[in-house]
């Protein structure tokens, strides 16, 4: 006589069903390692870490920064530069970046890049002067590099950094005056401007803005972005004018941004395409509020192009 199976033999049945079917997939490959890093002294008591991003079999989840052994910073998978705060004045320092993955994996680390904070400057409340002369040009679909003549100050530059719209997304030495962005978009408009900085964190106002269009990545249409934005201010008012992208039909409305939130619509109906277009802003917020300013047009099929470039003011 046969006894029926038990609750184990049962159990260790469905185990290795699921063992044989499932196969173990589990994730134990782990990220490549961060290339690129750079540390600048940004202050007497902080630095800033730069890295290009790292690649996985699956996606890189994170970034883990050190100093020497101790892990001092964690960042998400988007970000690949990190400010560290309270060191110590004229102190030398080094530094390691690790990727990290959905499942814990941990890249080798980083070269170890070393960087000497420099003396403390606390009696300085003047800012640089401003970068001039910024330019760009791009380098392939996903990069661009640009230049600019060297600020001034009353005790040095220790770094320039360098900003898309208002996020800061890179810093190079204070002896420098060229960078090289990378990771972008293709087919997107970029702004970008340049401040200088001193020890005593001080930083200079905008350089001129440089735009940069990335070539579209093959098989995408035309990027559908206002071109030429100028802004002007006035009393009580800020001028805008701009040139609607060209599209198989009128571009009847445009959708205006300030500060990165959407502020209004601007509605003419059928205008030319093609032609300058210009809005006026009224404005009531005192002197010296500054405004970040964008917009973009609703194409002929009713979906929003994209973004012009940005331009900031600031009221006066």
């Amino acid at each position: 006589m046969q006894r029926p199976p038990t609750l184990v033999a049962f159990l260790c049945l469905s185990a290795l069903l699921v063992t044989g079917c499932g196969g173990d997939d589990k994730d134990s490959k782990a990220p490549t390692t961060p290339s690129g890093v750079t540390v600048q002294a940004g202050s007497a008591t902080s630095v800033h870490v730069m890295w290009e991003q790292a690649s996985d079999d699956k996606a890189v989840t994170g970034y883990e920064v050190f100093q020497k052994d101790a892990k001092v910073k964690t960042v998400p998978a988007a970000k690949t530069m990190v400010d560290v705060n309270g060191l110590k004045p004229e102190t030398a320092y080094s530094f390691t970046v690790r990727a990290r993955d959905a499942a814990g994996n941990l890249s080798k680390p980083s070269a170890a890049i070393s960087v000497t904070t420099p003396a403390p400057t606390p009696e300085d409340a003047k800012a640089p002067t401003r970068p001039t002369g910024l330019r760009g040009e791009l380098d392939g679909k996903r990069a661009v590099s640009l230049r600019w003549r060297p600020a001034a100050d009353n005790t040095a530059v220790t770094s320039y950094d360098i900003y898309q719209e208002d996020s800061r997304i890179h810093s190079v030495s204070g002896t420098e005056t060229s960078a090289r962005v990378t990771g972008l978009r293709p087919g997107t408009v970029y702004t970008f401007t340049v401040r200088a900085r001193d020890a005593a964190e001080n930083s200079s106002p905008d350089s001129n803005a440089v735009d940069l269009t990335t070539a579209a990545a093959p098989g995408e249409g035309p990027n559908t972005a206002p071109t030429d934005l100028k802004a002007a201010v006035r009393k009580g008012s800020v001028e805008l004018s701009w040139l609607p992208p060209e599209a198989d039909g009128p571009i009847e409305s445009h959708e205006l941004y300030l500060d990165g939130k959407p502020a209004t619509t601007i509605v003419w109906g059928a205008m030319p395409t093609g032609k300058r277009a210009t809005y006026t802003m009224t404005v009531t917020d005192p002197p010296g509020t500054r405004y970040s300013v964008k917009l973009r047009a609703k194409l002929p099929d009713g979906k929003w192009g994209d973004f012009s470039a940005q331009r900031t003011v600031v009221l006066r």
